[in-house]
């Protein structure tokens, strides 16, 4: 039987590019809304909780009927605030945690399942995600697109080798491998969570500016899902009126 997973959404006021992004409502519904209601959707989640420090973002969500947990405005990550929501929820080493970004709000329901069915397979300490085809030279040249470099099948998933903003793996002589785009989310037991946040920073995670790199460069396994996606998050106003747009668009052809 799948391990039923617990979607956590850290979700804050502070943005530099779009302050006060997870409340921005015209569409109907605050931006963090939407990301639950997609969380909600997912086949592997039997609970969806908001993780936040803001009073505003708590009552937005609960007034939609979604479950928050307070934590610390202290936390410098998603997967530190992660560590304490887990905490303050009273939940087991092994409850499976998804990290779903609170800036997703078309986020597919099948990535979330994908990404804790990879989770799932980890035995002991590691994380599961997900990566996607990249089908541009545009975005395998991109620095903002995270590449991925996969190894072999590990079940219903493929170990992770590497991740960079570079070009990689680089098509020397033939195509081979068709390029894999990194799809920010994260599933991994809360044991591993905790683990995560013991690691010392590496030099090549903050070279490359990835935290998921402190997971390879430590020894731990990234098993990854290979899914089809075209979600993209919301970092400025302008890929949020884009968004605005396509809901309304798609809400007017149902």
């Amino acid at each position: 039987m799948a391990r039923e997973a617990v979607a956590i959404i850290p979700a804050r006021l502070g943005s530099t590019r779009f302050p006060a992004k997870a409340l921005a409502a015209e569409t109907g519904k605050p931006l963090v809304v939407h990301v639950c209601e997609q969380a909600s959707k997912a086949k592997s989640v039997h609970r969806v909780v908001v993780a936040t420090d803001a009073d505003e973002i708590r009552s937005a969500v609960e007034s939609h009927g979604f479950e928050v947990v307070m934590t610390s405005v202290e936390h410098q990550n998603g997967t530190s605030r992660l560590a304490e929501a887990s905490k303050a929820l009273g939940l087991d080493d092994d409850q499976l945690v998804v990290n779903v970004q609170g800036d997703e709000p078309e986020i597919e329901p099948a990535v979330i399942d994908a990404a804790g069915k990879a989770g799932a397979q980890i035995d002991g300490i590691g994380v599961g995600t997900v990566v996607t085809r990249i089908f541009t030279d545009e975005d395998f040249r991109n620095p903002n697109i995270v590449k991925a470099v996969l190894g072999m099948d590990r079940g219903d998933a493929r170990a992770a080798i590497y991740f960079s903003r570079a070009p990689v793996p680089f098509p020397r002589s033939s195509p081979g491998d068709p390029p894999y785009r990194h799809v920010g989310i994260y599933a991994y037991s809360v044991a591993s969570i905790r683990t995560y946040l013991d690691l010392t920073p590496s030099e090549i995670e903050q070279t490359e500016s990835l935290e998921q790199l402190r997971w390879l460069a430590h020894g731990y396994p990234i098993l990854a899902s290979v899914v089809d996606s075209s979600h993209s998050g919301i970092d400025t106003p302008e890929q949020y009126r884009a968004f605005v747009e396509r809901h309304f668009t798609k809400n007017d052809m149902i």
